[in-house]
C-alpha cells in the first residue's frame, strides 16, 4: 500500500520491520517458558534492530550460508546482502522508490525471498 500510494521511505522502513519481526519470533520459538527475561548476553544481541545481530541470536547464520552454498542460490544471497543493509535510522532517510521496491522484492518474492526463507524456520 506505501509503495502504491508512492510513500518510498515508510515502505523501506516498514519492510526492515518484517524481517525484525520475522527473526524475533523465531527467537521466540526457541525460548523456554522460565527462560525469561533472558541471560544479559541474549538481551544484547535481541533488543535492537540489527539484523545481522538477530539472524546470529536466532541460531539462523550458518543455516542461511549452507542453504545458500548448497542449492547456489544465488537470488536469495542477493536478497539477503540487500535486507542486511537496512537499518532503524533509515526512518531518518530519504528513500527512492527503487531502494524501497527492491527491499520489498528481496523480502516477498515466493521463491527467492527472505521471509519465505526464514518462515521455513520458525
Amino acid at each position: 500500500m506505501l509503495l502504491n500510494n508512492k510513500k518510498y521511505d515508510g515502505a523501506y522502513y516498514l519492510c526492515g520491520y518484517s524481517i525484525e519481526c520475522a527473526l524475533k519470533a523465531c527467537i521466540a520459538k526457541m525460548t523456554r517458558e522460565y527462560e525469561f527475561p533472558p541471560k544479559r548476553n541474549v538481551i544484547d544481541m535481541i533488543y535492537k534492530h540489527e539484523i545481522s545481530s538477530l539472524i546470529k541470536a536466532a541460531g539462523l547464520e550458518k543455516k542461511l550460508d549452507d542453504f545458500i552454498k548448497e542449492k547456489n542460490d544465488k537470488k536469495l544471497e542477493r536478497n539477503w546482502s540487500n535486507v542486511i543493509r537496512w537499518n532503524e535510522e533509515s526512518r531518518y532517510t530519504t528513500h527512492s522508490q527503487k531502494e524501497a521496491k527492491d527491499l520489498y522484492n528481496a523480502i516477498t518474492n515466493k521463491k527467492h525471498g527472505v521471509l519465505a526463507w526464514i518462515k521455513h524456520r520458525w
